[in-house]
């Protein structure tokens, strides 16, 4: 019989493997239009969710007296969603995944002026740290005009207030209905779509797309699992394991070599959420989960 530290350092493995997943389908759509991808996310996303809702909850699930900062959690949320897709069809996979490691740095920011949280001398230390990563990241970026690098940093600024709107959200609503709020927003948003054109997918396509939904669904569902059974000390850092998923799954199917750049930012950016992350358990804080929540 697993521990819950051990089930929860499971279930944060099977969070990652299915977030990398997820990452490399996106990454192979690309031939498939982003409204209509961001349409399988969110519509199979709402159906699981649907599945997980406590009975009692289904004739008035949508009922909350938090309307709008639910609103501003899915605007955030989407517009992070869209910039994530958008950077994995356009930069080697390994480089995405290191940029967006850098969320804790923007949410420690953030939390200054949604939360009225006081930042010490080493928050601030990882701060820098971090940007100095992604500055090592994205240079070659600069220097041929390359402006889907731009894509992974709006990513980080919408997921980093996601996390501050969760964090509020999480002490009234269910971590349910959050995220049914957000994938019927990803829906929504991608009917508008329709009319720039989509593609009729083959069988085989429809099943890796609508995987996209339920890997995403799924792994915040194993995401929230993880933190609530186990030590976030312990199990935080396996997110990184990202990194290695995305090196060897663009060098297998896209041939991608990261670059030693690529390689030292993300090892500073890393090590500046690890600062974060200590920091936050030192002072024995809530810790809003940066690690994806799409």
């Amino acid at each position: 019989m697993l521990s819950k530290n051990q089930l929860g350092f499971l279930y944060m493995f099977i969070s990652v493997c299915a977030f990398s997943v997820m990452d490399l389908i996106v990454k192979w759509s690309e031939h498939y239009p982003l409204g209509q991808v961001l349409f399988f996310r969110g519509f199979f996303g709402v159906i699981l969710y649907f599945f997980i809702m406590p009975k009692e909850r289904i004739n008035n699930f949508y009922l909350t007296k938090r309307a709008g900062l639910h609103f501003l959690r899915c605007l955030f949320g989407l517009i992070a969603l869209i910039a994530i897709f958008i950077a994995l069809r356009n930069l080697p996979l390994a480089t995405v995944v290191s940029i967006s490691f850098a969320a804790p740095i923007f949410t420690t920011i953030f939390s200054i002026f949604f939360l009225s949280e006081k930042v010490g001398f080493y928050r601030w230390l990882a701060v820098l740290i971090g940007f100095i990563g992604i500055i090592v990241i994205i240079e070659p970026g600069f220097d041929s005009l390359n402006v889907y690098y731009i894509f992974p940093i709006i990513f980080c600024l919408g997921l980093s207030y996601v996390a501050i709107a969760i964090r509020q959200l999480s002490t009234t609503e269910p971590v349910w209905l959050i995220s049914l709020f957000f994938s019927a927003a990803i829906t929504l948003a991608s009917l508008f779509t329709i009319p720039l054109g989509w593609v009729v997918p083959s069988i085989e396509d429809l099943f890796l797309l609508s995987m996209i939904g339920f890997l995403g669904g799924f792994a915040n569902l194993w995401l929230g699992q993880s933190f609530k059974l186990s030590e976030v000390s312990l199990v935080s850092p396996l997110k990184y394991l990202a990194l290695v998923f995305g090196i060897i799954f663009g060098y297998l199917i896209w041939d991608e070599i990261p670059t030693i750049k690529t390689l030292v930012g993300a090892l500073l950016v890393v090590f500046s959420s690890l600062i974060i992350l200590k920091r936050e358990i030192y002072y024995k804080e809530k810790i809003p989960s940066t690690t994806r929540h799409e």
